[in-house]
């Protein structure tokens, strides 16, 4: 038997999840009240970009469906609530429209019908909104931006919040999770909300450890890309902890998170300083590469300089610009013009009306003084440090997340600045 699995909610984690069910051979409709929207992704337009999304929806378009007709999720036997949670600059959680999806499920959905909410919530929001039918859940999103398929598609494991984790799942909402071969954990709905927040607070830690330690060794000789290996093989550690250096956290999930627990610890009178401190960190790694265009750059620079700049983005594969690294380096120079590309963000989308935007990564290098690759796309990676030295007037490029090749940058007489490298070594 084929289970009918609703998701309310076409922003980023209904449409990457939608994909993750569609892969592993479920039945789908995507349902939201916008109609426009509707028709839009009839038509294979997404309004986000991931990598497999559309790829994904096109080879299983015999199993899915569209709507804005709130009467068609009467035939689902699993519906997911899953909007976007959009935070403010502070990580507070706006939940207008999950409230408002949710209540269209809770009319619309049958009876039998399993409802789960997947877009996050703090503790003790769940719970009082179970009372209102008898199969409500919530669950554990862990969607990465530029890798939101593939998590969708291959979980590591199921998180699901029950009123009562003793008591047996139902049966349509169990076989439709075992359809992903991975363990599913029950637990109370508090504990599933917290958990959310639990590993988020961890990778946050590793993070600011992994920026921490690597500002000490561009200062004391040291490489930390010699470093990260010896740590990746201890056990207590391991293969895939976040051990590359970064420009602080961004995108505002983990950002809400911490201010999540900030907020409880407050109310509770617990210390949360650990949480604090990683907050101020954040904000003090993101103004990195300014700091290395200001300290070690701009002083030996003439009168107007021509500066380039790629990546918009916050990270790579995504067109958010939420909490941007890169964002947040222009605005510290609002009276310098630069040179930018981005494969996805738009310039104008970015607020900031000191950018020129190109629609090639290598025009926006003519005759610069520096480059500077903030977001750290594969378009960048594949870039010939021949050809870049031969755009550009200059010869520095700040590249913080050694997305160029060491070795050719040198032989092209580049100099990089590298994250967790001595400055000095690049001269």
């Amino acid at each position: 038997m084929t289970e009918v699995i609703g998701y309310i909610g076409m922003t980023h984690l209904g449409l990457n999840s939608a994909a993750g069910a569609l892969a592993r051979g479920a039945v789908v409709l995507c349902f939201d009240p916008n109609a426009a929207l509707i028709e839009r992704l009839r038509l294979g337009d997404f309004p986000i970009n991931e990598p497999e999304l559309a790829e994904t929806f096109t080879a299983n378009k015999d199993r899915l469906s569209f709507s804005s007709s709130a009467a068609d999720l009467e035939v689902c036997d699993v519906v997911y609530v899953a909007p976007d949670v959009a935070t403010d600059d502070s990580g507070n959680s706006d939940l207008s429209e999950l409230l408002s999806l949710l209540e269209i499920a809770e009319v619309n959905a049958s009876d039998r019908a399993v409802l789960v909410i997947l877009s996050q919530v703090a503790p003790g929001f769940t719970r009082p909104r179970a009372k209102t039918r008898r199969h409500f859940y919530y669950q554990v999103e862990t969607l990465v931006f530029g890798l939101a398929v593939q998590r969708a598609r291959d979980p590591e494991r199921f998180i699901v919040g029950c009123a009562d984790p003793l008591q047996p799942l139902p049966n349509a909402y169990l076989r439709f999770l075992e359809r992903f071969d991975c363990p599913i954990l029950p637990m109370r709905f508090e504990s599933a909300e917290l958990t959310k927040i639990a590993i988020n607070c961890f990778l946050v830690a590793q993070v600011s450890t992994t920026n921490t330690l690597a500002e000490i060794c561009e200062n004391v000789d040291a490489d930390w890309s010699e470093i990260a290996p010896a740590l990746r093989l201890d056990a207590r550690i391991g293969q895939k902890a976040y051990l590359k250096p970064g420009l602080g956290i961004a995108g505002g999930n983990l950002e809400r998170d911490l201010t999540s627990i900030i907020k409880i610890g407050e109310r509770f009178d617990a210390d949360v300083g650990v949480i604090r401190a990683e907050i101020a960190n954040s904000g003090y790694r993101k103004g990195t590469a300014a700091r290395m265009f200001r300290d070690h750059v701009l002083p030996n620079l003439g009168q107007d300089p021509t500066l380039a700049v790629w990546g918009l983005a916050y990270k790579e594969n995504t067109h958010s610009i939420k909490n941007s690294p890169s964002l947040a380096t222009l605005e510290a120079f609002p009276s310098q013009t630069f040179q930018v590309h981005d494969p996805v963000v738009r310039a104008e989308d970015t607020g900031l009306h000191n950018l020129q935007e190109h629609e090639d990564p290598f025009d926006a290098l003519t005759g610069a003084d520096c480059l500077m690759i903030l977001t750290p796309w594969d378009v960048y990676r594949e870039a010939a440090p021949d050809i870049i030295a031969s755009k550009m007037r200059g010869r520095v490029v700040i590249d913080p997340y050694a997305v160029l090749d060491a070795a050719a940058a040198r032989a092209s007489g580049l100099r990089l600045m590298v994250l967790g490298k001595p400055v000095s070594e690049e001269d």
